[in-house]
């Protein structure tokens, strides 16, 4: 008799756990899904995209249509960097014109517009873009003339771009108002800092591993030199949230 009773107890224990097993992996997924859609870059870089985001233990899957190149990848990245993904399958496609050639004139202004946005110390809202035989011309108002001259310095070492003219007027900053987003996520600042090196000529070559903790970056890898290893901390400094850097990169 309790042979039996131990045998059903076995059995149901183990159903127990079968059941639990899908509800707990359905939970994640939920979350997932969840935490992607009220990222930072999701609902602010992303919100006029069309993204259907689909999660099954850990596998997830991007549909629908973006309006950049850049935010196939930027989708992808702040997906990948959520707790409890596995893998990432990027189906997003570019919906309207076709994609700019490399190095077009319009390749280099979508480019140096998407690496403006990802710094925190430039306005890239108040920032004309414009290209022409590779050379970027800037417009716009500046805070300061210390702010004109990092727009200059950041849209120069955009790959591709031959130089750069700053037309841009220094006038007075406006007015902060307070973000009605709130504290940004940790995935959404290592998607950010990601891109930024990749945009930066300076930085796009470096083997480097971002990952974010509670908004303190942590940067590891490999750089040819001790300038490149400072640009990237630099770069990366600058990026929306980010409270500090440690760079753990060895110089080859």
């Amino acid at each position: 008799m309790q042979a039996k009773w131990s045998i059903a107890l076995i059995v149901a224990a183990v159903a127990l756990f079968a059941l639990s097993v899908p509800a707990h992996a359905s939970k994640m997924d939920d979350q997932i899904v969840s935490s992607a859609k009220n990222s930072y870059v999701f609902k602010n870089h992303l919100k006029g995209d069309d993204i259907k985001i689909q999660s099954k233990d850990g596998a997830v899957t991007l549909t629908g249509t973006v309006s950049e190149e850049s935010h196939k990848t930027l989708a992808r990245e702040t997906v990948a960097g959520l707790s409890g993904v596995k893998t990432v399958d990027n189906r997003l496609e570019v919906k309207g014109a076709p994609l700019a050639a490399t190095n077009s004139d319009a390749w280099l202004v979508t480019k140096v517009k998407t690496a403006l946005l990802f710094h925190s110390s430039v306005s890239a809202g108040a920032t004309e873009v414009n290209a022409k035989d590779g050379v970027v011309t800037l417009r716009g108002d500046a805070g300061s003339q210390a702010q004109k001259d990092l727009t200059t310095e950041y849209a120069k070492d955009i790959d591709g771009v031959k130089d750069v003219k700053n037309e841009m007027v220094v006038s007075k900053p406006a007015k902060k108002t307070q973000s009605t987003v709130g504290k940004i996520d940790d995935a959404s600042i290592t998607a950010l800092a990601k891109m930024t090196l990749l945009y930066h000529g300076s930085t796009s070559a470096l083997n480097t591993s971002v990952t974010t903790k509670n908004g303190v970056v942590t940067l590891s890898g490999k750089a040819k030199t001790a300038a490149e290893k400072d640009l990237a901390t630099k770069y990366v400094k600058d990026v929306n949230g980010v409270k500090s850097v440690k760079n753990q990169m060895t110089i080859e």
